[in-house]
């Protein structure tokens, strides 16, 4: 039973979730504890059937692990091919870990329309592990606009006042770039067949695909649109404040924690190895635009009256850092984009958990509202202020490590580019300070904030599992790091074998020769 297990393990850990969101349908809506308790209960199996991927992934080969390959319809080169490697590990430990957390944390702020809630949140979590495991692309592509439904449903149904707006400009943003990234795969999956011989979506086989610089520049760019709009990168960010605010707080910490790393994810898995070239092309702009996203977003979040608002626009600032991590092109900076990635989704998911948790107090995320909260709400402010420092990057924390790590990496590729962004940092601890000390000093002058009431412990039990990852990833960031390097070392070493080898074979085919399909050559 155990070796079944272990060898279908990732369909298991997938797909149960959506198992029991069809289990749901069948129950009746009035039994609203049960739905509570179901989803609690499963999302927290998931997690611990995930366990075993983590402790027993292989840290020292790069190769993709626990493998699930089938035929899906074999006549047109489609699989179920499912895989881990230090790339996406993190991230699959991310999902399983924060979902149950938003699960506990909705206890109370969702009272309406249960049952359909914990369908949805069942439904996402399938697809959002979908995305870091599938490595067959017309799967990942599947995965990748299915989780725009729940999403939608999510902000549409049980957000704020504009939330049938934010829900549509959410919705149309993604779909649009994921349009063209369905053109780009199947243009992939066209010229594979005019290399090879034979039609394939599956990953490893389209990563043996060699392109003309030419042909890599427009399909980077198709990719590179859409996981650009998912970061979001500047100036591509504009759906994220609204989707932030008017989503209920646990759609807000899955789509900061989550699906915003499914762009930086998208980056590193098809847009560096596919497109070597003009990955390499595009290092100037990518990093300007992430440069420009980490400042923009700092100095935006110091204006912001409104909470939710604030931390959402910091999300544009600290996922810029990312970006710059990935493009400096070297193990020690993209170690530290992958580590930021899981810091972000601790740090600012648990930041929305504690907004959350103040607006159903309250029913207000004015920033002018609050103050002298350490007095009447000590528990709370503690937790604060263990996730501001974190957020701010403070040694120790999980934040530190991070950008430390992306820092150092773009100062050895790009000197200016790591000067500038480390600007950003300094900026998010003035916003960050501020905005913790209006909150929860000075004078506590309003009635309305004497009578709040300290966390209870289903709160405190929302908020203690990530405090707890903030400090072993501060102090013990072996642990994580490890996973990746292998991975990422490989990753880096294909890429510029590959980008090298094209560059060769366009001299010796000729500069007005240009081709969207390299001819084989040699031994080959």
């Amino acid at each position: 039973m155990f070796e079944f297990y272990m060898n279908h393990i990732l369909t298991i850990i997938t797909f149960l979730p959506l198992l029991g969101a069809i289990f749901l349908l069948f129950v009746p809506r009035e039994r609203e504890s049960f739905h509570r308790n179901f989803t609690l209960a499963l999302t927290l199996a998931v997690f611990i059937l995930s366990l075993p991927v983590f402790f027993q992934f292989d840290a020292s080969s790069a190769a993709f692990q626990f493998e699930e390959k089938a035929d899906w319809f074999p006549s047109l080169g489609i699989s179920y091919h499912l895989g881990v490697d230090g790339i996406s590990l993190l991230m699959v430990m991310l999902t399983t870990f924060l979902t149950p957390i938003v699960i506990l944390s909705s206890w109370t702020a969702i009272t309406r329309r249960v049952k359909e809630y914990m369908i949805v949140f069942l439904m996402l979590e399938t697809g959002m592990l979908g995305v870091f495991l599938a490595l067959d692309l017309f799967l990942f592509y599947i995965f990748w606009e299915g989780m725009l439904i729940p999403m939608y449903f999510i902000i549409g149904v049980w957000g704020g006042p504009r939330r049938i707006y934010a829900a549509i400009k959410f919705f149309l943003y993604t779909m649009f770039g994921g349009v063209l990234m369905l053109v780009a795969i199947l243009t992939l999956y066209f010229l594979h067949a005019k290399q090879f011989g034979f039609y394939t979506f599956d990953y490893t086989q389209l990563n043996q695909l060699l392109l003309s610089s030419k042909a890599q520049m427009w399909l980077f760019l198709a990719f590179a649109l859409a996981f650009a709009i998912k970061v979001p990168m500047f100036p591509f960010h504009t759906w994220l404040p609204d989707a932030h605010v008017e989503a209920p707080t646990g759609g807000s910490v899955i789509l900061a924690g989550i699906l915003l790393k499914m762009g930086t994810y998208g980056f590193l898995r098809f847009c560096l190895p596919f497109f070597p070239n003009a990955s390499h092309d595009f290092i100037g702009l990518i990093s300007i635009l992430a440069v420009i996203g980490i400042i923009y977003g700092a100095l935006v979040s110091m204006v912001q009256p409104d909470l939710k608002k604030l931390v959402a626009f910091s999300s544009v600032s600290h996922l810029g850092f990312v970006m710059l991590g990935i493009f400096a092109l070297n193990t020690i900076a993209v170690q530290g984009s992958i580590i930021q990635m899981v810091n972000h989704g601790l740090s600012t998911g648990a930041l929305f958990l504690i907004v959350g948790m103040i607006y159903e107090r309250r029913h207000t995320r004015m920033i002018a509202d609050f103050g002298g909260l350490a007095k009447q709400m000590p528990i709370f402010v503690t937790f604060f202020m263990i996730i501001t420092l974190s957020s701010i990057g403070l040694p120790g924390l999980n934040g530190f490590i991070g950008e430390f790590l992306i820092l150092l990496g773009t100062f050895k590729a790009h000197k200016i580019y790591a000067i500038l962004a480390a600007t950003g940092i300094i900026f998010a601890a003035v916003y960050m300070l501020w905005m913790f000390q209006r909150v929860n000093f000075g004078p506590l002058d309003k009635p309305e904030n004497e009578k709040l009431q300290d966390l209870n412990w289903r709160e405190i039990a929302t908020l203690v599992p990530i405090v707890l990852f903030c400090f072993w990833i501060g102090w013990y960031s072996k642990t994580f790091l490890g996973k990746t390097e292998a991975s990422v070392e490989q990753l880096l070493q294909n890429v510029k074998a590959k980008q090298e080898r094209i560059i060769s074979l366009e001299q010796a085919m000729g500069s007005g020769q240009v081709k969207w399909v390299l001819n084989q050559v040699s031994e080959e």
